[in-house]
């Protein structure tokens, strides 16, 4: 069954989750599949890993619904592009529907070739998607992370973000961060949530 008939018949919803190695994706995406199959969704993840030891792109494909057959995404097929990172966001634009989401961290990653300096760190990302009409929900979710208490928990921020335009409750969220988090970690990554969920509230 094509992706395209998986979500027409049961409302699928497809969330592409995409950063940089070392960021936390695999953390995200295990909270917001959690969350979805504790809401009783039929959920399927899917990881692609590029150098992510060097600084690579990791993305990974979350996809739930009444039935689920593939966790693939294709190009124009993601409700929401969630970006650790604005030169990620603007990699996967593509991936997102012309009516979807577009939530990206404002922190900007140098990958390997501005390091080397064989190239620039483009300019006005997020207003050139903004320009073409895209949806855009911008946080600065490394400033939101400290805050919380660690630079790491920018993954958490981004999830709090995304979270309150979800349809989940905010119970559920918090459950299923009790659940997936180490226990000496639980207090930090709620605050690193909350701290998501109420910007710009």
């Amino acid at each position: 069954m094509s992706i395209k008939t998986d979500g027409a018949q049961n409302n699928v919803k497809s969330v592409l989750i995409v950063g940089v190695g070392g960021q936390g994706t695999l953390l995200a995406s295990r909270l917001l599949g959690g969350a979805m199959v504790r809401a009783g969704y039929d959920v399927k993840v899917s990881e692609v890993h590029g150098m992510s030891q060097r600084g690579g792109s990791v993305v990974t494909y979350v996809r739930y619904g009444d039935k689920v057959y593939s966790p693939i995404i294709e190009q124009g097929g993601a409700d929401t592009v969630l970006a650790f990172e604005q030169l990620e966001a603007a990699r996967f634009l593509p991936w997102l529907k012309p009516q979807g989401t577009m939530i990206v961290n404002t922190q900007q990653i140098d990958p390997m070739p501005v390091i080397t300096g064989n190239a620039a760190y483009p300019d006005g990302l997020l207003e050139q998607m903004e320009g073409k009409g895209v949806h855009v929900v911008a946080a600065d979710a490394l400033a939101l992370a400290e805050q919380a208490g660690s630079s790491k928990a920018v993954n958490v921020v981004l999830i709090g973000l995304m979270a309150r335009r979800l349809e989940l409750s905010y119970e559920e969220w918090i459950d299923t961060i009790r659940e997936t988090v180490p226990p000496k970690f639980i207090d930090m990554n709620i605050k690193a949530f909350d701290l998501g969920y109420h910007y710009g509230a």
